[in-house]
C-alpha cells in the first residue's frame, strides 16, 4: 500500500487497514518524467490518478493554439478526464506532468470493483466529484465577475505553493490571463504590501 494514498484516505474516509490494502492492489504505480504525458487529446482516458509526488496539469489547447489549463493537481490529488473515463470517448484534454511525478493509476474495471468490494468506496468518490463540480462552479463565476487582480490574489490565497511550484506562464493560463499582465499584477501585489 502507497504511504501517501494510505495517508490521504485515513484522512477521508474510515476504512480498516484490509478495505486499505485492498483499495491500493487495485492501483498501478507510473512515474512520468517532467513533460511525460499521461493523456492526450484524442485519445480515451483509460485511468484516474491519484497524484503521490510532483504536480500535474489538465489543459487543453485551442484552435490558436493558445494553452487554458482547467487544473493543476499536486500531491493528493485526483486527475483525469472524467468524461472521456466514464463514456470511453476521445478526450478533449491534455494531462501532463509539470515536476518529475509518480501517480497511481485507477481504470475503469479496478473502480467497479472497488464499488462492489468497498460500498463506503461509493459515497467518498460522489463526494469528490461534488466537491469538483462545485470548485469548478465556483471558478467559472469568479473568472467572469472578478478582475484579474482578485483572480490572483484568490489563486495565492487557495493555492500558496503553487506560486513558487508552477511556472508563471501556466499561471497566467489557469487565470485566463497573458503573462504580460500576470507580471503587471504581481508587481502591484507586492507594491501593495
Amino acid at each position: 500500500m502507497n504511504e501517501v494514498l494510505k495517508k490521504y484516505l485515513k484522512n477521508k474516509i474510515s476504512l480498516n487497514e484490509e478495505q486499505l490494502e485492498y483499495w491500493g492492489s487495485l492501483l498501478t504505480l507510473r512515474d512520468l518524467n517532467k513533460n511525460d504525458f499521461l493523456l492526450r487529446e484524442g485519445d480515451i482516458s483509460k485511468h484516474t490518478a491519484f497524484v503521490t509526488k510532483g504536480c500535474l496539469r489538465l489543459y487543453s489547447i485551442d484552435l490558436k493554439g493558445k494553452e487554458h489549463i482547467l487544473q493543476f493537481a499536486p500531491e493528493e490529488w485526483w486527475i483525469g478526464d472524467m468524461e472521456s473515463f466514464s463514456k470511453n470517448t476521445p478526450s478533449s484534454y491534455f494531462i501532463d506532468a509539470i515536476e518529475d511525478s509518480e501517480v497511481l493509476l485507477m481504470d475503469l474495471p479496478a473502480q467497479e470493483t472497488l464499488f462492489r468490494q468497498i460500498p463506503e468506496a461509493v459515497a467518498f468518490f460522489q463526494q469528490l466529484m461534488q466537491n469538483r463540480q462545485v470548485a469548478t462552479q465556483k471558478r467559472i463565476i469568479f473568472s467572469m465577475s472578478a478582475s484579474a487582480e482578485q483572480r490572483y490574489l484568490d489563486f495565492i490565497k487557495t493555492y500558496p505553493s503553487f506560486t513558487q511550484r508552477v511556472p508563471q506562464h501556466m499561471i497566467a493560463s489557469y487565470l485566463g490571463i497573458t503573462p504580460e499582465s500576470l507580471s503587471r499584477i504581481r508587481k502591484q501585489v507586492i507594491t501593495k504590501k
